[in-house]
């Protein structure tokens, strides 16, 4: 019986780590050209920009905490590459100036998309570590004409309890 909760355990240990190997790439490094960052991590989520500004995106869906973006410069090599899901970086989006175009070649796609419709706002929903340790959703609030106009953050829910007892 011993044997078989070992065999089992292993099975379950290699089918999480499995699960886990399209997470573990290598990052490009500056200079690398286009072809070698997309070889080390994979084809982007989204392309942001044409021409000699472009940015890939590297999203971990909607249930993840972290957006890598690569910036390619004018020679088709890599120019920076960042962690963007940051308190740093949702610091540089200016309310009542940030368009929608923007926010998304700062901080790429929302986990989320709502809508506040008494302000008739929506609103993009992006997951984060706030100061890399508290679950967090930051919640940025554009009007019908694609400007920012508020960001607010929080707790992500995903994370919150769901039963309360009753409070």
């Amino acid at each position: 019986m011993m044997n078989k909760l070992i065999r089992f355990t292993t099975f379950v240990a290699f089918v999480l780590l499995g699960g886990c190997a399209g997470l573990l790439r290598e990052a490009p490094s500056i200079g690398d050209p286009e072809d070698l960052v997309q070889k080390k991590m994979g084809p982007p989520t989204s392309i942001y920009g044409a021409g000699n500004d472009r940015i890939f995106e590297y999203a971990t869906g909607p249930m993840g905490q972290f957006t890598w973006m690569a910036r390619i410069g004018a020679d088709g090599r890599l120019v920076s590459y960042e962690q963007v899901l940051t308190g740093e970086k949702f610091a540089t989006i200016k309310v009542d100036e940030a368009t929608k175009e923007e926010v998304l070649r700062t901080l790429g796609r929302p986990a989320e998309k709502s809508t506040v419709a008494m302000k008739g706002y929506e609103v993009w929903s992006y997951r984060y570590k706030e100061a890399g340790v508290w679950n967090s959703m930051m919640n940025v609030h554009f009007d019908r004409d694609g400007i920012v106009r508020q960001m607010l953050n929080g707790p992500d829910p995903m994370y919150e309890p769901r039963d309360r007892n009753g409070w």
